[in-house]
């Protein structure tokens, strides 16, 4: 029957990015990442690499397996995600710093935050699904949202970890005793006294959760503009995501000179908002959707590094 033949077929896909998403962080966790320790920028560059070329290969195979307009749409999809992917980790440099997590001990919590941020952006990407697919005006709210989130990103101290995060971090102070020996090592709980004391470490990956719930609220609408396709809206999410870490510790250091990046950022959530608003009365296809992402990433790089941003002299 064609409906069992269709069913078996969007089977067959999951259980196909189920397998490489599974083979990939095994790779990552159990052969690349045995041992706990700072993840050297050549390393880091190589995975983003490995990282992309996977993704782009698996995009390949929707294309050739899907067709043209789902391949596109992959595409764009991880395009935006990679993009916005870019404020995560400006936001964990931030968590880092405050926490005073050490550079060999920030894997750990960037391990456990993509694997919670997978989890919820499937939440969120099926949840967003119905509510289009069931309410028409939820287009409308969604590209609100992202209008919002686009504005707001321009105002100064954007960067910063918001209310959410801090009202996060004295929640668990107020349940959970948490020590500031930072001799926990890799260890989110330690005791002390007789008693479990949370570690500073905790406290990080309780914040990069909560923060990786508030980004999902800008990123899955994003995504969701580009195709209705749950498939391809969640797998793009899972490709972006997983480079995330070797990200953080090439472009750590890296992001804050980018001047224009919250601005850049802030014109993708704009467009893609506005676009979602407009809905019939603006209708882009994919290919050039993608086109004006590219120029607006390139515009961004192109000014931040034409009018860097001025470093303070020490008198």
């Amino acid at each position: 029957m064609p409906g069992v033949a269709v069913s078996e077929v969007r089977v067959a896909r999951w259980a196909v990015l189920a397998a490489v998403v599974f083979v990939a962080v095994a790779v990552d966790v159990w052969v690349l990442h045995r041992r706990p320790g700072r993840i050297g920028l050549n390393a880091a560059v190589a995975e983003i690499a490995g990282w992309v070329a996977l993704a782009l290969g698996f995009g390949l195979w929707v294309y050739l397996t899907t067709g043209r307009q789902a391949g596109l749409e992959f595409l764009a999809g991880y395009v935006i995600e990679k993009s916005l992917s870019l404020d995560n980790i400006l936001l964990f440099l931030i968590v880092f710093q405050t926490f005073g997590v050490a550079a060999e001990y920030q894997h750990r919590v960037l391990y456990f935050g993509i694997v919670g941020a997978l989890v919820m952006r499937a939440a969120f990407v099926f949840a967003g699904i119905a509510l289009l697919q069931r309410f028409a005006f939820v287009g409308i709210f969604f590209g609100a949202i992202l209008l919002i989130a686009g504005v707001r990103m321009l105002w100064p101290g954007a960067e910063s970890p918001g209310a959410e995060e801090r009202w996060a971090v004295r929640a668990v102070r107020r349940v959970f005793p948490v020590t500031d020996n930072a001799a926990g090592g890799l260890r989110f709980w330690m005791k002390r006294d007789g008693k479990w004391n949370a570690t500073p470490l905790f406290l990080a990956l309780i914040v990069v959760e909560v923060m990786d719930v508030v980004l999902a609220i800008d990123s899955v609408p994003a995504v969701l503009a580009v195709t209705r396709d749950p498939f391809i809206a969640y797998s793009s999410n899972v490709f972006a995501v997983l480079g995330l870490r070797a990200m953080y510790f090439a472009l750590a250091a890296l992001l804050p000179r980018f001047r224009f990046l919250h601005a850049g950022l802030a014109a993708i959530l704009i467009f893609i908002g506005g676009k979602m608003v407009a809905g019939e009365h603006l209708v882009l296809s994919t290919g050039m959707s993608l086109g004006i992402l590219a120029v607006i990433l390139a515009v961004m790089m192109a000014a931040s590094l034409l009018w860097p941003r001025r470093v303070a002299r020490s008198s």
